[in-house]
Parts: structure tokens; C-alpha cells; sequence
């Protein structure tokens, strides 16, 4: 059995040549040759079966044979808000860990007790693509920079997330009540992820969080 080879190309339906990353890998590492079949993930929900028409040094081309839409995994928008950790790693294996279940947005918070308040946001975004061509997922989470604790619940104002779907939020310790009613308007869930000081939020920063969401 051939195996299946996945290269992250945006809008590959719009074009018909390998960024230059993956053009590498697929002439360089995998020594693709025209004739050979790929897959490629625009990161917008669709797949696509395509033929290699072109392979030089430097320039992979292709032709799209077949388009395969994908539908989502999971209802709703799940956005991952998380205080970033000391350690560079562990914040790229999280990310990585993340992708491969599922996610649509990754923010970063700056907190009272944050240890870490610049961001590689492009290490991140590499590991994410890897995860994404890994885990073959059809769309690609979007990676924001690190940003205040405040100012992020208030740029998640339930009000104006209402004609979004905006249903429920939860900390992660807590119970997340899920609706499963096929009626229920599209859930937008914002999962906190608790990588504070002593592994836990502020108390002031969990109130803050409930006055703005608590139903």
C-alpha cells in the first residue's frame, strides 16, 4: 500500500506549486518525482488528491486531481487560552498535543505571576503545522501572540459573542456541562488552561473570568 503524503498548502486550490518549505522537503527529503501522488491541507476544511507535474531543484508543481471536503470533528469554536509556562518546550508540546485533538484558536496570556511575557510565535506555529500534516487535520488553529489577561476576557465579551453562538465557557478544573441537543445553537467554547504559579489561576483572575462569563 502507497503511503499518503500531506503537504500544508493555503488556498492550494488557487495555485498549483509547493510553498517553498514543503517544495523542499518533497524534492530534498522525500525526492518526489513527477507522476507522484500527494495530498494537500489548505487548513480551511478541504483536502485535495493531486499529481506532481513538475519536479526541480527547486520548484514542485502539481495538478489537483480530486477536491475532498472534510467535515469538522467537533462542534462550535474551541479556543485554548493559556498563561504561557518558563520552559519554550513545553508550551510547543502542549501546542502540538493540542493540534493533534483538535482546536481552532490558541491565545497566550500575560499574568500577574507570568514568568514568560515574550513568545516565538513562529516556533509555535511550525510545531502546529507539523501536528496538522501529522494528525492529518483539515483546518489550521490560529496561533495569537501573547496578550493581557484582561484584555483578553474583554475581547470575549459574551454580549457581543452571542449572534456567534457564544453558549458556555468554563475553567478546565471545573464541571463543563456539554449540550448535546441536535437544536442547540453552535457552541463557542473557551477552554482556560491553568499553567499559572502553583499550576492554578489567581483567585482574582478566576473571579474576573466568572464575572464576565457566568451565566
Amino acid at each position: 500500500m502507497k503511503e499518503e503524503r500531506y503537504f500544508y498548502v493555503p488556498q492550494a486550490g488557487q495555485r498549483d506549486t509547493l510553498p517553498d518549505d514543503e517544495a523542499q522537503h518533497a524534492l530534498k527529503v522525500l525526492r518526489l518525482k513527477e507522476g507522484a501522488e500527494i495530498f494537500l491541507m489548505d487548513g480551511e476544511g478541504t483536502f485535495f488528491r493531486a499529481e506532481v507535474t513538475l519536479a526541480t531543484n527547486h520548484v514542485c508543481q502539481y495538478h489537483i486531481i480530486e477536491t475532498l471536503p472534510q467535515q469538522r470533528p467537533w462542534r462550535g469554536s474551541i479556543t485554548i487560552a493559556m498563561a504561557p509556562t518558563k520552559m519554550m518546550d513545553r508550551i510547543e508540546w502542549f501546542a502540538e498535543k493540542a493540534t493533534e485533538i483538535g482546536f481552532d484558536e490558541l491565545s497566550f496570556l500575560d499574568c500577574r505571576l507570568s514568568e514568560r511575557r515574550q513568545l516565538r510565535i513562529d516556533r509555535i506555529e511550525t510545531k502546529v503545522v507539523g501536528a496538522v500534516k501529522q494528525s492529518r487535520k483539515a483546518w489550521m488553529p490560529k496561533v495569537n501572540d501573547i496578550c493581557d489577561f484582561k484584555d483578553f476576557i474583554l475581547s470575549h465579551n459574551p454580549e457581543t459573542k452571542e449572534a456567534d453562538g457564544l453558549s458556555e465557557c468554563w475553567l478546565c478544573e471545573t464541571e463543563c456541562p456539554y449540550k448535546t441537543e441536535e437544536t442547540a445553537i453552535p457552541l463557542y467554547l473557551a477552554v482556560f488552561v491553568a499553567m499559572e504559579r502553583k499550576g492554578c489561576f489567581l483567585e482574582f483572575l478566576v473571579e474576573e473570568f466568572v464575572k464576565r462569563f457566568h451565566r
